[in-house]
């Protein structure tokens, strides 16, 4: 881990720019904790150490985080080294601010960039599995097996296969992506649905045989009414007797059937 700030090269970092921003952080910290100056001071303080925050950040671009997010997040590692610095403790405050960012960006795609959330421990076996992917291709030559990874970790075929089970909840897949060999359907599309036709099954099937127990006339009425979608008036028009009389049939026919059913706990 760096633990110090290098000479100004390429990363336009070098302890000549850092000199202001140093020296606020020691006037900061030999400050009182009840002075009255010590915000503003401590807020100029952060400012001047704002340029540490964005060059940290850009090393961790184009991994799947928005730059805004890595910036504000590089900014709250900043706050809190500003806050915990010690520097009794014989570290500069590059020294100690540096790892305590850079441990801020990392908690943040741990903890963030996952579209399902995995146990920290396959996060890190994630990880270790990159790394190792990584070592192993380079010596090799060649991609490298389960095999090879298990014995590079010195871990068990089934603990590496489990990280990359797990690693593909990195990612996720939209249910827009287009599917099939045309591609006109979509993911979502062949995925089922609950059919609450089966919620009913049951009670189709008994209704069967509790009709069969109801005279004839009221099976008919019952067809009619909920089969052939006549109104009551048309039914008795049609078996000869009057509406009232088939409200009644009907009325009495549909208790029987619930007194069946109930009896058959379908109900």
């Amino acid at each position: 881990m760096v633990t110090t700030l290098e000479p100004r090269t390429s990363t336009g970092f070098g302890r000549r720019s850092t000199a202001p921003a140093a020296k606020l952080t020691a006037e900061l910290a030999a400050m009182p904790a009840d002075d009255p100056r010590r915000p503003a001071l401590r807020d100029r303080t952060i400012e001047a150490w704002l340029p540490l925050t964005r060059h940290l950040a850009r090393r961790y671009t184009g991994r799947g985080a928005p730059d805004d997010d890595l910036n504000q997040t590089a900014v709250v590692g900043l706050i809190k080294a500003v806050d915990q610095f010690d520097p009794t403790r014989g570290v500069d405050f590059s020294g100690y601010a540096i790892p305590t960012i850079v441990g801020e960006i990392k908690r943040y795609f741990r903890d963030r960039t996952w579209a399902v959330r995995v146990p920290r421990r396959l996060q890190e076996l994630r990880l270790s599995i990159s790394a190792a992917n990584s070592a192993l291709t380079h010596t090799l030559g060649r991609s490298p097996t389960v095999t090879d990874v298990a014995t590079y970790l010195d871990v068990s075929e089934e603990t590496v296969l489990e990280g990359l089970e797990g690693a593909r909840a990195y990612h996720a897949t939209s249910l827009s992506t287009p599917v099939g060999a045309d591609g006109t359907m979509e993911l979502g599309d062949t995925f089922g649905m609950i059919d609450h036709e089966f919620d009913v099954v049951e009670l189709r099937v008994a209704l069967g045989p509790a009709l069969a127990t109801l005279p004839e006339r009221e099976r008919t009425i019952l067809s009619l009414r909920f089969h052939g979608n006549l109104t009551q008036v048309q039914i008795a028009e049609q078996i000869g007797v009057s509406q009232m009389h088939v409200s009644r049939l009907i009325t009495r026919a549909l208790g029987k059937l619930r007194h069946q059913l109930a009896d058959s706990d379908l109900t």
